[in-house]
Parts: structure tokens; sequence; C-alpha cells
């Protein structure tokens, strides 16, 4: 008897798996450059390269008083057509010599696009507490581009190595739920033959008065208890239940794992364009582009993946049609003697 009830137990637990929806869809690169509207409104040339989605309404400011992403932009590079939002996060490889290439990014599993990432909306594990979407001109910023250590990283922000090419990102096969197992803060140590991939997690409580705050973290919290998974309840300072807003950059290192061309002493060479070897300044930043209500009908509705009849959509080729010539011009993609903003590093 003791088997049967495993064994039911087994079947309760993937079904509960199984019925979990989520809105996830694929936004190909809309440029890669020094513009970081968010953290250096204004600024051209900031501290460091990110790799930009979305709208291309994208640019140096973007005040939340006077920009309206979705006024603004002719396109956007998300297969989902009435989200313009940016979403931005890069990634360089330092070779035995000292210099650096970019680390390209490829499609996640059933998605396809040039480079970019894979954007995340998921409502409560329970399938039955509703959410309240992002406002207009709503911003919000997780991790931290100056962080060295792994003492005090947010929550869910980690790496996974692929030890095997085939089924890289296809769940069950190479790996569990993002940053569990195997997942780590630091840059994977070993060489992992079919990638590494990012994920950035984003808080699930706010204030709700506040679209943004100054240090771009303060107006957003996590659970007063438990996880957003678990079903936490917010804090009294931050009442309002956001869907959990995640990210995941797939980055191709199969071309840089020639253990001739890494580092003598054998540690891993990625750096990200922090100029951050460890890993643990990994970042993302988030600004709400949504047309009226239509990511709020689409969370109602539980849509799951890319297929919701509550959304328009267009295709993969028409969004990865959608790109912007850089701004602040510079190379990003050869073989570099330092990362763009950093200065060359011993």
């Amino acid at each position: 008897m003791q088997w049967k009830k495993a064994a039911a137990a087994l079947l309760a637990q993937h079904a509960a798996v199984t019925v979990q929806q989520m809105i996830r869809f694929g936004c190909s690169q809309l440029t890669i450059e020094r513009l970081d509207p968010l953290v250096n409104p204004g600024v051209v040339m900031s501290p460091h390269v990110h790799q930009v989605v979305g709208g291309n309404s994208f640019k140096a400011a973007m005040s939340p008083a006077s920009h309206d992403l979705v006024a603004e932009s002719t396109c956007t590079s998300c297969t989902f057509s009435e989200d313009f939002s940016n979403y931005w996060a890069v990634m360089y490889f330092r070779a035995r010599n000292g210099t650096y290439k970019r680390v390209p990014q490829f499609a996640n599993v059933g998605l396809r696009s040039i480079g970019g990432i894979t954007v995340y909306y998921i409502p409560p594990y329970d399938g039955k507490t509703n959410v309240t979407a992002f406002k207009e001109g709503f911003r919000m910023l997780v991790g931290d581009a100056a962080h060295t250590t792994a003492d005090g990283m947010q929550r869910q922000l980690c790496h996974r190595c692929y030890v095997t090419e085939e089924n890289a990102g296809v769940a069950g096969i190479s790996g569990g739920a993002p940053c569990t197992g195997n997942d780590t803060l630091s840059f994977p140590a070993e060489a992992c033959p079919g990638g590494i991939r990012t994920t950035i997690t984003f808080p699930t409580c706010w204030d709700g008065e506040n679209v943004d705050s100054p240090d771009h973290k303060s107006h957003v919290a996590y659970p007063r208890s438990g996880t957003f998974e678990s079903g936490g309840g917010c804090p009294a300072s931050h009442p309002v239940r956001l869907p959990q807003l995640m990210y995941e950059v797939m980055w191709d290192t199969k071309a840089f794992n020639d253990p001739n061309i890494w580092p003598e002493d054998g540690s891993q060479p990625f750096v990200w364009s922090t100029g951050d070897g460890q890993g643990y300044s990994q970042h993302g930043d988030y600004m709400f582009g949504w047309k009226g209500d239509s990511l709020q009908r689409a969370l109602d509705a539980r849509c799951n993946n890319a297929v919701c009849k509550e959304l328009r959509t267009q295709t993969s080729e028409e969004a990865m049609r959608c790109a912007k010539a850089q701004v602040a011009v510079e190379d990003v993609d050869g073989w570099l003697d330092h990362i763009p903003g950093m200065e060359e590093m011993e």
C-alpha cells in the first residue's frame, strides 16, 4: 500500500506542476550599447554595456512623466505585439591573451529570436489568486552592478551550466526550477558544453503608490514569509501582489570552451559587462510598456506560454525585424582590448 500512496503523491505533484500557467515569450535583440535610462538617465555612454529588448522608443532619457513607451514605439522586438516594455540585462569572454569578446545568446526552447531574452509573467501558483499588473510608468531594478560577493545578493539571481549540448533548456532534462539544484550565484567554474543560462527574478509585492523609487527598488518587496512560489503573503508596507517577472538569458558559450584559450590557471573566463568576473553583479532592469490593460487581461485569463487569445501577437520574424541603431556608437562585438566602459583590467 505504501507504494500506491507514493505513486499517488507523485501523480498529484505532477498534476500541480502541469497546470501551472505562465506567460512566456521571446524578445529579440533591439540594440546593444551603453545607455541606461533607469540608472543613468540622459547619459550617452553609461558606465557599462546593456543588451536591450522590447519597444523601439528606447533612448537615453525616458522619464515616466514625459516618455510613453507605447505611444512613442513603432515596433517591438517581443512576439506579443502589445508589449513595448524594455528589458535589459551583457556577458563577455576574456581570452588568455587578455582580449574580450561579447558572448552571443541563443533562443530558448520552443522560441525563435536573434539573441535576446525569454520573458515570463507568472501568476500565483495556487491557480486562483489574482495579481495586479504593473502600472503605466512603472520601472524597477533587481541586483546590483557593483556587487562583488554572494553576501547580500537579492533572491533568485543565478547561473545554470548546461552539461550537454543536447536538450539545453528542456525542463526536467537540463535541471529543475530556476535557482535550484546545481545552479550557482557565481559563474559556473567549469566549461559548459551546452551554454550557460542566467535567471533574473524580480520582487512580487508593491507599495501600491509609487511606480518608481530613488533606488528603483524600495517601492517593491519580497513576501513577508515564504516565497512567491509557496504563496507567501506580501508585507503591510507593500500589500499589492504583482506577477512574478522573470528573465532567462541563454548564453552561447560553446565557442569559448577550448581550454587552450581559458586562463592558464584554469579559472573560469566569463565577465559581466560591469567588469565582474565572479558573477555576483548580475542584475536586470525593467520599464513597463504594455498597451492599455492588455497585461492585466492576460494575467486574469491565466494565459499560458506564447499563446493567449487576450493578446495580439506577431511572428518571430516580425519581432526580429524590430532593431535600433546605436546612439552610443562604439564597437561592442569585436575582439576588444577592454570591455566598453571599463578600464583595461589586469
